[in-house]
């Protein structure tokens, strides 16, 4: 039968040796990020243990940081839960050997208020909180350009931060903060980013927010493995296992418009 793990796991607990794949093409561990993403994945393993035989373990992390470093060391045989120029962010910064093995959804990220009701009332030097990871950060700067609330220097940098920058002229105060927590600091802030990753388990819906991306967003999940994996029967059966109508009905049930398929 298929597992799940509940709870913060260090990536030190998993370890089973630097660069050690897991051999068993019978059994493989994913790695997700806790909240509905994982209740997604747990549709998928049940359908790759009655299609394929394959038996999945899922293990829940609370932040986006150890998901990499456990697939990196070989805890994991695959993860589940970021896009592509985060990863590709982590790759340039650790040194990471990976690879895309499928295509999960995408999550347009919102920006919310427990304040104001609409952009329009957003006040003149308003305290925003945005995502403090990378490409997060950058694409909430983005979607603030394209808004016509800031002007950066470069409006395609994925990895914008407030030093990018070239107008400011409502002179908006910028927090950096872990995606995590910024549900919890949305009371002390005028505005926040937040990833429906954490944004649906608070119970802020994207119709709710301010300004928010629209399905044509380019920052499609991944299922991403270590270099040289993505052939594996193992990882192919998952990806076939996750990209069905029952797994995407799930996200329909647990996010409806907020999670698009992107795979088709």
């Amino acid at each position: 039968m298929h597992k799940r793990l509940i709870g913060t796991l260090a990536a030190s607990a998993l370890t089973l040796g630097a660069g050690t794949a897991l051999a068993d093409e019978h059994a493989i561990k994913v790695g997700t990020v806790a909240g509905p993403e994982t209740d997604v994945m747990q549709v998928a393993a049940e359908i790759a243990e009655r299609e394929y035989g394959l038996e999945v373990e899922i293990i829940e992390f609370t932040d986006y940081v150890t998901p990499n470093a456990a697939l990196a060391d070989g805890s994991l045989d695959a993860n589940a839960y970021q896009h592509e120029p985060y990863m590709r962010s982590m790759v340039e910064d650790r040194g990471y050997d990976f690879a895309i093995a499928g295509y999960t959804f995408v999550y347009p990220i919102g920006a919310y208020s427990a304040k104001y009701d609409s952009i329009e009332e957003l006040p003149d030097g308003a305290t925003i909180a945005l995502p403090n990871d990378p490409s997060n950060e950058g694409r909430s700067l983005i979607l603030m350009h394209n808004e016509g609330l800031i002007e950066l220097e470069d409006p395609e940098f994925l990895e914008a931060t407030p030093l990018d920058i070239a107008e400011n002229p409502r002179d908006f105060d910028f927090r950096e903060i872990e995606a995590a927590q910024l549900p919890r600091v949305l009371p002390d802030v005028d505005m926040a980013f937040i990833n429906n990753t954490f944004a649906q388990p608070a119970g802020l819906s994207l119709d709710d927010a301010l300004i928010k991306e629209g399905p044509e967003s380019p920052y499609v999940n991944l299922i991403v493995v270590r270099g040289g994996d993505e052939d594996r029967k193992a990882i192919q059966q998952l990806v076939e296992a996750y990209q069905t109508e029952e797994v995407e009905a799930k996200a329909a049930e647990l996010f409806g418009p907020q999670a698009v398929p992107g795979w088709k």
